[in-house]
């Protein structure tokens, strides 16, 4: 699959991307012609290259919230896993869930304990250090951090997630998805807004 590229132009956010596979690594990479790199943060890719997840990137005008991030790239809410930070019993856990939700902080607390709160942007910042401010990726594992994974993220057929900037996006399907999140416990923690 050597010089697998091709060229993707997005009229709304007024670039043209070029999409690479890169062998070596073993994933897919994007890069603006003629402008700066795109941002995948890169704990983020080392660790999907390592785990050999395949997936698309899949650029977007700047949005800083995830519902927008949806209506930007015309994709449903139920198939935009969002992450959020929680500090539990001195540590931190990421609880997975649809950018179409909400999250139920009590139900939560129900079944993980009391001590639960969600971790304000300072923490956020310090343990998505590689990541645009608020662009935390739904993935925990290689940043160190536990994960519990929404029932409603599950049932979807393929997932988009942050790629750790608010311009990209990484498209990948439910089995690549549900390698992420293996092992990791699963409920009902949110709400459809």
């Amino acid at each position: 699959m050597k010089d697998l590229c091709w060229i993707h132009s997005q009229a709304a956010a007024h670039r043209v991307v070029r999409v690479c596979w890169d062998d070596p690594h073993g994933g897919w990479f994007a890069f603006r012609i003629g402008g700066d790199v795109m941002a995948i943060a890169p704990t983020l890719q080392k660790y999907l290259a390592a785990e050999n997840i395949q997936y698309e990137v899949i650029p977007h005008e700047l949005s800083m919230t995830s519902a927008r991030t949806a209506e930007a790239c015309h994709i449903s809410g139920d198939r935009l896993a969002k992450g959020i930070v929680l500090r539990r019993d001195g540590g931190y856990m990421l609880a997975i869930l649809p950018a179409s939700h909400h999250l139920r902080l009590s139900d939560l607390r129900t079944s993980l304990g009391d001590n639960l709160h969600m971790a304000d942007e300072t923490e956020i910042n310090r343990l998505f250090s590689d990541c645009a401010h608020g662009a935390v990726p739904a993935v925990g594992k290689c940043y160190g951090l536990d994960i519990i994974v929404d029932d409603s993220i599950e049932a979807q057929p393929d997932i988009y997630i942050e790629a750790g900037d608010h311009e990209t996006l990484l498209h990948m399907g439910h089995a690549q998805f549900a390698r992420l999140t293996a092992n990791a416990p699963h409920g009902r923690f949110s709400a459809h807004d």
